[in-house]
């Protein structure tokens, strides 16, 4: 009896221990793959020019904040991603475009050539268990043409220093085979990067609607085009080899080459022939599953009357739709779109007439059976984000015009396929309607 009483006051307080540990902290991680609950979600696939999900044809009315990585970061800011997340959900959106990059700037995930900061790939990991969490997809752009968030001209710089670059211009990002080789490892790296939250790799998770090569790519060294189509080649057949599930775009702004009879009669100007791309020799690609154009008139000319801006607007749109038909043979999506506040004598009206025109034009596609799959403004925040505020940057529900055109587009768009078809928010927020 002596023995045996020693021996259980040891035990006991063992498992007084790791009882206090479990309640104190359950929440933790102790190296265990316990995850909690997911919301179903499918991925979604491309059936000629359509999106397909869950057995039905998919129309995306869709929406940039390219920040939501960047804001999780911060325990403080984190909030913020739930709170957008979940105002696009009532508003019937459901496909986000956001960055998955950041290289070499402040809250950098890719802190040098191939060196990560794990604190920001848990931020990414947090947006996409939270976009799981509010029913929404993302379209992960994975890197920037343009200089913010670090970009192409960041792995330039770090080749440079490192002394193993060819050439200090921005476009040997393109052709320089040690470049290439330290952005495929990035790719490789956040595609088989394994969710803390979820458990899930990236290349698995169905939340993530789709991969965007580069934003707004350019190369300006050669107009021919030739360099930065090789470069698409390789990186797109590169990604397929690792991730076979997930659909993959571009990211292109959408003007025509200069061997593209449209480069006369659809591009803004000359100069949009010589920026080393071309929508279609671009998106043809047995790769990429589908196009991607951008729109943004306030910015390719000058002094134009808004009625003149609206009606090449519905001339670009359309023409990009009809390359989908007859051109490419797959979806087209207009992945950026925006109407600047800075234009002289600005009113939130004009704005919804542009964003208007835009969602008419994807709905005649969708309506048809056509190549028109989506759209995605740029960009929405939330209250109390002055600083990631652009000329193009609103806050829908502050304007209840605005706010209105774009759940009647969501649920137009989602009455295609009828109400027995709708789930969620969007059966919710149409139905009530």
């Amino acid at each position: 009896m002596v023995a045996t009483n020693g021996m259980m006051y040891p035990i006991i307080g063992f498992a007084s221990c790791v009882a206090f540990i479990y309640v104190s902290f359950g929440d933790l991680n102790f190296g265990i793959d316990i995850y909690k609950p997911q919301k179903r979600m499918d991925f979604v696939k491309r059936n000629n020019t359509h999106f397909a999900v869950d057995g039905g044809v998919f129309y995306v009315n869709g929406w940039n904040s390219y920040w939501l990585m960047d804001q999780a970061v911060e325990e403080y800011t984190r909030p913020r991603v739930r709170a957008m997340l979940q105002a696009a959900a009532k508003m019937g959106l459901t496909v986000c475009r956001t960055w998955a990059f950041n290289d070499g700037a402040y809250n950098a995930l890719q802190i040098s050539l191939g060196q990560y900061d794990e604190r920001v790939f848990q931020a990414l990991d947090h947006v996409i268990a939270e976009a799981r969490e509010q029913g929404i997809w993302l379209l992960l752009s994975l890197v920037n043409n343009l200089q913010a968030f670090g970009g192409k001209s960041q792995y330039v710089k770090w080749a440079w220093q490192e002394g193993i670059g060819l050439s200090s211009s921005n476009d040997s990002f393109y052709f320089d085979p040690s470049i290439r080789k330290y952005f495929k490892s990035y790719v490789k790296t956040l595609l088989t990067r394994k969710n803390t939250i979820t458990g899930i790799e990236y290349r698995d998770d169905p939340t993530i609607f789709a991969w965007e090569l580069i934003n707004e790519p350019r190369c300006m060294t050669d107009a021919s085009g030739d360099t930065l189509q090789n470069w698409i080649e390789e990186m797109s057949a590169y990604i397929k080899s690792i991730d076979k599930k997930h659909l993959l775009t571009v990211g292109l702004e959408g003007f025509y080459g200069p061997k593209n009879r449209k480069q006369f009669s659809v591009n803004p100007g000359d100069w949009a022939a010589l920026l080393g791309s071309d929508f279609i020799r671009n998106s043809k690609l047995d790769s990429i599953d589908f196009a991607s154009a951008h729109i943004y008139p306030d910015h390719w000319f000058h002094e134009q009357e808004f009625e003149d801006e609206l009606k090449y607007l519905s001339s670009w749109t359309h023409s990009h739709i009809e390359d989908g038909d007859k051109e490419l043979k797959k979806p087209v999506m207009f992945t950026e779109f925006g109407y600047s506040s800075l234009n002289p004598n600005f009113h939130p009206s004009q704005r919804d007439r542009f964003f208007k025109t835009i969602f008419d034009e994807i709905y005649a596609s969708a309506s048809k059976h056509g190549a028109g799959a989506g759209s995605f403004v740029w960009q929405f925040l939330v209250e109390g984000m002055e600083e990631y505020n652009d000329e193009f940057g609103i806050i829908p529900w502050e304007n209840s015009s605005t706010y209105q055109l774009i759940t009647e587009h969501s649920c137009r768009l989602a009455a295609i396929q009828g109400v027995n078809r709708m789930k969620g928010n969007l059966r919710e927020l149409c139905t009530r309607s």
